[in-house]
């Protein structure tokens, strides 16, 4: 059975290593860990993974919001939101991006795991 590759996006190098390390312990291949839009897309065409982990405030103009709408229109790529915004206005414009699961920080490994299943369940 071939690897299933996740790619973070998270402006946070510690919560992007602890992610990276949850995933691997869960099985996962890690195939990127960017910050920014531009470079996440850059390497959502570059690896293809089968599932994004979609911080939504990154580095630069250009939000994860907006990164996980150009993924899965040109690529067909799912996204999991893992965020800590929850108001109305970020959960709105998120949900207009047909993200596959929404998880606002902190978040346990158990909840990690379980939102990262249904996601590739459902793609």
């Amino acid at each position: 059975m071939p690897e299933i590759k996740i790619m973070i996006v998270e402006d946070e190098t510690l919560v992007a290593d602890h992610l990276r390390l949850l995933l691997e312990e869960f099985g996962y291949l890690v195939c990127g860990s960017e910050s920014s839009g531009p470079k996440a897309l850059d390497g959502i065409e570059a690896e293809r993974p089968h599932l994004v982990l979609m911080d939504i405030r990154l580095e630069g103009e250009m939000d994860g919001i907006e990164v996980a709408r150009r993924a899965w229109e040109e690529y067909g790529i799912p996204t999991v939101f893992l965020t800590a915004y929850s108001d109305h206005e970020t959960l709105d414009r998120a949900v207009m991006s047909n993200p596959f699961g929404y998880l606002v920080k902190p978040v346990t490994s158990e909840q990690l795991k379980a939102a990262v299943e249904v996601a590739l369940h459902r793609a």
